[in-house]
């Protein structure tokens, strides 16, 4: 439960539906996922460690600010780090993995079509995670996940509106086609313009 509320709560935070400055108590969110307060306090206290929110004494915590600067920064770092690392996981991504990776690819569909932007963070940040875990580099594939936690995609409700959301999630399922296909050039640099997709429109820049 605490892992699922912790999920939960960074894809809020990634996704932009809980915003930097404002105040969120445990009870509060608790209430949100229909839940106790203990697994939430526990899980914002993991995220505290991850730099995500900060605790408000007495009062409960913030979501910490990420500059544009920051955010630019940590895209570059992205575009160096993923695709190539995508290129060679592609070569060791078993049979079981791929189809793991398709059933999370039709789950980022189906949230970016049903507009649900914490589900669709939550599957997205699962799909990559585990495509890089394949080629076994675990140091590699920590730096990345801080990383995207670090992510702020402020446009994604814009794209919802706009109806292009759905076109970003169906690159996870050309993803798993080239995987398949053992197109690994083509893999890397369809992941190049996806990172580089995500701060341009995703971050709302």
């Amino acid at each position: 439960m605490r892992e699922k509320v912790t999920d939960a709560l960074r894809g809020a935070i990634v996704s932009g539906e809980m915003k930097p400055g404002e105040l969120y108590s445990a009870p509060d969110l608790a209430e949100r996922f229909g839940i106790s307060a203990t697994p939430v306090r526990e899980a914002m206290l993991d995220l505290v460690k991850q730099g995500l929110v900060r605790p408000v004494r007495n009062r409960g915590f913030q979501v910490t600010e990420v500059s544009d600067a920051d955010l630019d920064q940590i895209t570059r770092i992205r575009e160096l780090l993923e695709p190539a690392a995508a290129f060679e996981a592609s070569a060791h991504v078993a049979p079981d993995v791929l189809e793991a990776l398709r059933s999370l690819a039709r789950e980022i569909v189906a949230a970016a079509a049903e507009g649900d932007l914490i589900r669709y963070v939550s599957a997205d940040h699962e799909f990559h995670i585990r495509l890089l875990s394949a080629g076994g580099n675990h140091r590699l594939v920590h730096i990345v996940d801080d990383l995207r936690s670090q992510t702020r995609l402020y446009g994604l409700s814009g794209l919802v509106e706009a109806g292009q959301l759905t076109r970003s999630a169906l690159e996870h399922v050309q993803m798993c086609d080239l995987i398949q296909a053992g197109k690994a050039g083509a893999l890397e640099d369809l992941m190049r313009l996806h990172i580089g997709r995500v701060r341009r429109e995703w971050a709302g820049r």
